[in-house]
């Protein structure tokens, strides 16, 4: 479909309807594996975690609950109860229900905002931890295998033994190197709260493991046995996602073209600047060139298709024109590595427009996209329309998750114009029969797969340049 046949600036394509039925696509972080470790104060329940998976860690210390005045007193005399999870009491130490709403949230997929604590001021600092897309994570700290809330999302419980005197000891290193605590209140708090609530709160854990591993980090065989398991649940999240892209590519060989996709009139200049582009001999500054004039071209057809509203004007000699404006803000989101070469024609089309960044990679050996990084403007589900940039898209796969980030974040599918240079019709059909709602521009339309050749022209460009 041509740019002539999409109907001109106007509210958006918000009154089309489309007539194609919608396709599932579960990202590969929906339903996390939720792995608990339980055990006393000082048996190496950190230590073990950080074995199993060092990167995606939620400490439990960031969901105790800010203290009163009066039980900040107490902590800082350490005569407050850290370690009792009676919910019957108004003040208790640590916060469930929060606890319990951000494991929900990641479980379904969702972004998570984790609060920090301070164990050296007693209380949340400002800021919070932002978690999104875990595949595996790893829940520790001496109550996670008590509420039964917690216990129904887990997929695993795991209860760490260690000897009374060996948790003190860890006790008392861990908190004067790391919290900042005084010997004399360390033992303070261990005999007058931490040793009575182990054996009336923690100890009645081990009933609801699915595995107690004695001794911790040295039990090597446990700890293989664990590693094994989150092995396991990656293999066959992979596994997933990858036959679900298949199911995809196979149900949309057949389908028509959404009427939302639209391609860049074929006029002889652009003929003229696609060969310039494709030939292997081409000087590198006419590459820079004529790559940055079509991108600019496809970032303006992109605009047309952002959401706008009537509005009349009267010019400085009295006369009435019946124009449009934006409805709202417009940012982009640059698909990284590619998306970058977007940049420049970006910031010339739009100086000011606020960005995010994205980094897809497929993995090497089976060709599953995987999310490495993201950044995105704290406000991006309020943004009338959100530019979302990629050199080329063939298969589907890193596009999809582009999109799936940006509706987790909040962002209708309405609100989505993917702006890219070229991309293969199986790539186009994965993605509008899954998000048959946003808005896709592209300048060359192909019936294969092609690789990802303009992000290579422009690195070795770059490189050759520097050399």
């Amino acid at each position: 479909m041509s740019a002539s046949a999409i109907p001109g600036i106007n509210g958006g394509l918000e009154s089309h309807v489309t007539i194609q039925k919608r396709a599932y696509y579960s990202p590969p972080w929906a339903d996390v594996s939720i792995i608990g470790v339980a055990g006393s104060s000082g048996s190496g329940k950190s230590t073990l975690s950080q074995a199993i998976v060092k990167k995606l860690n939620l400490p439990w210390d960031s969901f105790y609950k800010t203290l009163t005045p009066e039980q900040s007193k107490k902590a800082f005399a350490n005569e407050h109860d850290f370690d009792s999870p009676d919910v019957c009491f108004l003040f208790c130490a640590i916060d469930f229900d929060v606890l319990v709403e951000k494991l929900r949230d990641l479980k379904a997929g969702k972004r998570a905002e984790i609060p920090v604590y301070s164990f050296a001021k007693h209380a949340r600092l400002d800021h919070t931890t932002s978690i999104y897309s875990p595949h595996v994570l790893v829940l520790e700290g001496i109550f996670a295998l008590y509420d039964p809330r917690v216990i129904e999302l887990l997929d695993m419980g795991i209860y760490c033994e260690a000897d009374a005197d060996t948790c003190l000891s860890r006790r008392l290193v861990r908190d004067v190197r790391e919290r900042g605590r005084d010997i004399e209140g360390i033992i303070k708090q261990w005999f007058g709260f931490v040793k009575p609530n182990f054996e009336k709160f923690v100890e009645p854990q081990r009933k609801v493991a699915d595995l107690i591993v004695p001794r911790g980090i040295e039990n090597r065989v446990a700890l293989d046995m664990m590693v094994q398991f989150v092995e396991k649940k990656l293999f066959e999240k992979s596994r997933h996602h990858r036959e679900a892209l298949s199911r995809l590519e196979v149900a949309s060989r057949d389908s028509a073209l959404s009427d939302r996709v639209v391609v860049l009139n074929d006029t002889p200049q652009l003929k003229f600047m696609n060969t310039i582009l494709q030939d292997i001999d081409t000087d590198p500054e006419d590459f820079i060139f004529y790559f940055d004039r079509l991108a600019s071209l496809i970032i303006e057809q992109a605009l047309n298709n952002a959401h706008f509203e009537a509005k009349k004007i009267i010019t400085p000699q009295g006369y009435e024109y019946n124009g449009l404006a934006p409805t709202g803000e417009v940012c982009a989101v640059i698909v990284l590595r590619g998306g970058s070469a977007f940049e420049p024609a970006l910031r010339k089309t739009i100086p000011d427009c606020r960005t995010g960044r994205l980094l897809i990679q497929s993995d090497y050996s089976t060709g599953e996209p995987e999310l490495h990084y993201l950044r995105l403007p704290d406000d991006i589900a309020s943004q009338q329309s959100v530019l979302l940039l990629d050199t080329q898209m063939a298969t589907g796969g890193a596009a999809l998750m582009a999109v799936q980030v940006l509706v987790d974040h909040g962002v209708q599918q309405d609100r989505i114009v993917l702006a890219t240079y070229s991309a293969g019709k199986v790539g186009i059909h994965r993605l509008t029969s899954v998000f048959p709602e946003i808005t896709v521009v592209v300048c060359n339309m192909l019936d294969y797969q092609q690789e990802r050749w303009v992000e290579k022209s422009i690195y070795l460009i770059f490189h050759k340049e520097q050399a």
